[in-house]
Formats: C-alpha cells, structure tokens, sequence
C-alpha cells in the first residue's frame, strides 16, 4: 500500500524528533523542512522561523536560515505581531502587505527595512505547557494564497502529532513495538553523527545538523540518509541490541 504525503512526512518528521535531543532542537530542523514545503507550493522563496512559549515566556530557537532567525527575534524584541497573534489565537494569521496594514506598524517598518513584504504565523500544538509557532517569511506580497495557508496549517498538525506521538514514546506510553522501533532509527542516526563527527572532526550539534541538510538536500528520510552513511563505511546496516 502506498503511504499518503501526510504519511510520510510524519515519519520524517518522527525521524528528526528521534534524532534530535530536545524539543527546541527538533523545532530548528523542523523550519528547514517547513520552508522548503512552503517555498514549493508558493514557487516562492519562503524562509521559516520559529517560536517556542514554555511557561508563558516566547523565544526564538530556530529557523531555516540565519535571517529567519533574525527576523523571527524582530517580532519578538517588538512584541508584537502575526507570529505572536497566531499563538495567542491558535489560528494562522496573515500579514499580506507590510506597506498597507494597519496593525503591527514598528514591526511593518523594521520588515519593510529587511526587505520583506509578507508574513505568515501558524500555530503548532505541542500538548500540555507548551505551544509553538511557525513565522514564514516572503520578500514579496500574494506568495501566501488560500491554498498555500490551507497547506501551511495541514503541515502543523501533522509535525504537531509527530511531537505529541515522540513525547508518548519517550514515555513510554507507546507499544512496544513503536518504542523498538524509535530505538533502532535512533541507533543509525546516532552511529552515523558519530562517523560525521569523526570525519569532519565537529561537534554531535554539528554532526546532526549536516546529516538534517543532507535529508533536506535529498528529499529523503533521516534515518535512511543515517542508514546509508552506515552502511557505506561498516558494510552492513545499524544493529540496536536490547537487553531483556
């Protein structure tokens, strides 16, 4: 049977979440995912930031490119604006036109300075105490269209349920076969951040992030990128061992 896109984009999802130490850390790869989704559906360039609120405070932990941190962090030195409204509403909210819309006027100018004309805030669930936002960024106005909104949000649900499905594995409220399984993808990854840092002579943060680039670069699944890594340099695929 043939996975739908919703499908596989959720296991590549749960592939970056396994690979990844943290939530803020997933939520960063996850922008480059988002961006390059977006920009597709546009035949735009689209870059992504993202917003983390934990414990009623908001910050910046990633992005798609350094400039989408750098324009996500303007929003929230203002405090206000699309991304924040969007978390507050739980709903996308869209800024099409920074020359001519009235409600975020300092925020509009400093976009109007980075030369970007629209923007759009979605919503990502993460479950209890915890939400986020995605902030797409456009050096244009009429890039974020009906349909390219509808996609936007379609998207957050599904990374949405990658987070909450990961937390339910890592607590072990998932079968055990779920939970087996989580282990033997994040054994590649592992094992191919370690062939990475040897090679390259970096950091396991550095490690990780150039294994993520490669997925994206690819349009190709974390674990099968790790897998292949392994196997290139071992002759044989990951093996994880469970001691029972």
């Amino acid at each position: 049977m043939t996975n739908s896109p919703e499908h596989e984009l959720l296991l590549e999802l749960q592939d970056l979440i396994i690979g990844t130490g943290s939530v803020a850390d997933f939520l960063g790869g996850l922008s480059t995912i988002a961006a390059a989704a977006l920009s597709r559906s546009a035949g735009a360039t689209v870059e992504c930031g993202v917003t983390l609120k934990h414990a009623r405070k908001t910050t910046t932990v990633g992005g798609s490119t350094e400039r989408a941190i750098h324009l996500d962090r303007i929003e929230q030195a203002v405090g206000d604006g699309p991304c924040l409204a969007a978390l507050k509403a739980a709903t996308p909210v869209l800024l099409p036109d920074v020359r001519t819309d009235p409600r975020w006027p300092t925020y509009q100018e400093r976009l109007i300075q980075e030369g970007i004309h629209s923007v759009l805030g979605v919503p990502l669930e993460l479950g209890e105490n915890a939400a986020a936002v995605l902030n797409f960024f456009a050096p244009s106005t009429g890039v974020f269209t009906e349909a390219t909104i509808s996609e936007a949000a379609s998207f957050a649900d599904v990374a949405g349920s990658a987070v909450r499905l990961a937390v339910r594995v890592g607590t072990a409220e998932s079968a055990a076969d779920d939970l087996s399984a989580a282990m033997m993808s994040r054994t590649a990854i592992n094992i191919a951040c370690g062939i990475i840092m040897a090679q390259n002579r970096c950091s396991q943060a550095e490690a990780m992030s150039i294994l993520m680039k490669v997925s994206s670069h690819r349009n190709q699944k974390l674990r099968d990128v790790a897998d292949e890594i392994v196997r290139k340099v071992s002759g044989e695929e990951a093996t994880t061992y469970f001691d029972m």
